[in-house]
């Protein structure tokens, strides 16, 4: 079974200084960027994440796991998803994680990111890029790495993958929101929240405008699958941020780190 990740983040590229964490403006005054994001192209997430977040006019960021059965066999729904306005970004084709951290008992043994060259590795994910340009006809990207795990064969895979995307995620601990210091347009820290409340989550995004800062908030299954959140909190989060759009700019992950960087 996948289990939950909480890593540190790790910076890379240009990043801004405290100087511009105090003058940093979000478009129209707002005061946080919020993006929602979805890893692993779960059933739940066509089923019950999507509709809300088309029902409050919210949009998301969708990390798909080519290799996913809902690829497959829904693939008229990813399609529509992204007609809608949703990130279809990516999360490799077959979500290799490494087998020899703590609990990673779930990991085949053909898919085990320590056996897994840099270079394999990246073809992999420039197909991965490919089979989303096929769904969705677009080219700009953004990635996020299964489990956190920046290893490939016991080297660091990101140097070598990150020309091909505007900006990379890494984790972070859960109620941890990174300050405009370290808000880096090409690795940005990511919350990942389990289990929590709605008001548990609108607490994050409050959080994040009393900082002045952004926040990017990944789920999995949403009312179902693996590592869930009801579906009634994250309607709660999504209404929120749909009535309160003067105060948190809600858009893709895409979107908002393009802005990021051309500030």
């Amino acid at each position: 079974m996948k289990k939950i990740f909480w890593s540190l983040p790790i910076l890379a590229g240009m990043s801004l200084g405290a100087a511009a964490a105090e003058t940093f403006e979000w478009p129209n005054g707002a005061r946080a960027a919020v993006s929602l994001a979805y890893d692993d192209a779960a059933d739940s997430q066509l089923d019950h994440a999507i509709p809300v977040l088309n029902r409050y006019g919210v949009k998301g960021t969708f990390y798909l796991t080519l290799s996913s059965p809902t690829i497959d066999k829904r693939l008229a729904a990813w399609r529509a998803a992204a007609q809608a306005g949703h990130e279809l970004a990516n999360h490799t084709l077959f979500h290799q994680c490494r087998r020899s951290q703590p609990e990673r008992g779930w990991v085949e043994p053909h898919r085990d990111l320590d056996t897994t060259s840099v270079a394999q590795l990246k073809d992999q994910i420039a197909l991965a890029n490919t089979m989303l340009h096929a769904i969705d006809g677009r080219r700009e990207r953004t990635f996020t790495a299964p489990c956190g795990d920046l290893l490939a064969g016991g080297q660091n895979y990101l140097p070598a993958v990150q020309a091909q995307f505007v900006a990379i995620k890494a984790g972070i601990g859960r109620g941890a929101v990174p300050s405009m210091a370290t808000l880096d347009p090409y690795l940005v820290p990511v919350v990942i929240p389990v289990g929590l409340t709605g008001q548990q989550l609108i607490a994050l995004v409050e959080e994040a405008a009393g900082k002045g800062t952004m926040i990017s908030l990944t789920f999995h299954g949403i009312g179902g699958d693996h590592l869930s959140n009801a579906s009634a909190a994250h309607e709660e989060l999504v209404r929120y941020l749909a009535e309160n759009r003067k105060l948190y700019w809600t858009d893709t992950f895409l979107n908002i780190m393009k802005y990021v960087k051309s500030r």
